[in-house]
């Protein structure tokens, strides 16, 4: 009798990890079957109940495991394919619409360009104060506040001020110089989207509207922004959204690209050891 109870103990602990390891199986199964009609989301869940609710069902997790491999594989293949969609359609927006500014980019010193409205090219406005708007290549905008005049007022924001009222103001600019050219005080001062306290959103909203710029520091200077000005916001912030979301995509695209290297790198591993 004594013999018989160990035997009938290890029988029992068999039987009892024989049914573990098939309730698991069976959740792969469902894994399976998820993974092969590309439902992701749902095959990486069943995997993850199998760690749940048969932690020792060990065959059946190392399963789990390498079937996990394939599926993030897949994944990223998948999102790599829709992101490249995407980047396509986005580049194909820009072809069309960037002829319609001038690029500022000396290839021999400049790795990344900036973007103007043709009306805000220098050249252009020598000797006049105004707001000018500018986008780099990646869709980082800025604005420039520039100040021309016969004596200095030092200025660091700017105030821009809507018919009805309602107005947007920088926060002090955190870059800002003074020059002089033949008796001109020439001042600007910088502002990054973001860090402009929404003058550059407002204007875009406002364009339509005649719109008052306020120079502050020192002393302040006022004066009403010109249509071009206003369009050439709006146009050079439309722009630097769109620039802005190609250059997210690629960076999404070139994370899922690292991920697949590294997914790779692991079943080329599990094989390897397989085959040994």
């Amino acid at each position: 009798m004594k013999k018989v109870m160990p035997l009938i103990c290890a029988s029992c602990l068999l039987a009892s990890c024989n049914n573990v390891e098939e309730k698991a199986s069976l959740k792969l199964d469902e894994a399976r079957a998820a993974y092969e009609a590309g439902n992701y989301s749902e095959a990486k869940m069943q995997i993850d109940s199998i760690k749940i609710l048969y932690p020792k069902a060990y065959e059946t997790r190392r399963a789990g495991i390498y079937l996990m491999q394939d599926v993030e594989l897949a994944e990223q293949e998948k999102t790599v394919a829709y992101l490249d969609s995407v980047l396509n359609k986005k580049q194909k927006e820009l072809e069309d619409i960037k002829s319609k500014f001038v690029l500022e980019k000396d290839t021999a010193y400049q790795r990344i360009g900036h973007y103007l409205a043709p009306a805000q090219v220098i050249e252009r406005n020598l000797h006049r104060s105004y707001l000018r708007f500018q986008t780099d290549e990646t869709g980082l905008m800025s604005l420039t506040s520039i100040y021309c005049g016969s004596y200095n007022i030092h200025h660091t924001s700017v105030k821009v001020t809507a018919p009805d009222g309602n107005f947007a103001e920088t926060p002090t600019s955190k870059d800002c110089y003074e020059s002089t050219d033949l008796g001109e005080r020439i001042e600007k001062a910088d502002y990054k989207l973001g860090e402009d306290g929404g003058v550059i959103g407002f204007i875009a909203a406002n364009k339509d509207k005649n719109l008052r710029v306020e120079y502050k520091g020192d002393r302040t200077y006022n004066t009403n922004m010109m249509p071009a000005d206003r369009k050439a916001a709006a146009d050079v912030y439309a722009l630097a959204r769109l620039l802005s979301s190609i250059t997210e995509v690629k960076k999404d695209i070139e994370e899922a690209r690292l991920k697949i290297q590294f997914v790779q790198k692991k079943i080329a591993e599990r094989k390897h050891a397989t085959d040994e």
